[in-house]
């Protein structure tokens, strides 16, 4: 099965599911890799995030 089909599955499944503590247990697994991603970025690199999140936030952004 190539990765589309699969992530097409699991959309299906969590879209189906009426178990709150699967979909809570999914969450974390996302979470925990957002973390993972964003604790072996440099220091630099996390404040260019972060000032691009606060540029957002302020609507003080240029659309290309």
């Amino acid at each position: 099965m190539d990765l589309n089909a699969e992530k097409l599955e699991l959309i299906q499944k969590i879209l189906e599911t009426k178990d709150s503590s699967l979909l809570k247990k999914v969450k974390a697994i996302f979470d925990e890799a957002e973390k993972v991603v964003w604790e072996e970025l440099t220091p630099e690199q996390q404040e260019e995030i972060n000032i691009g999140i606060q540029n957002e936030n302020r609507g003080d952004v240029v659309d290309f």
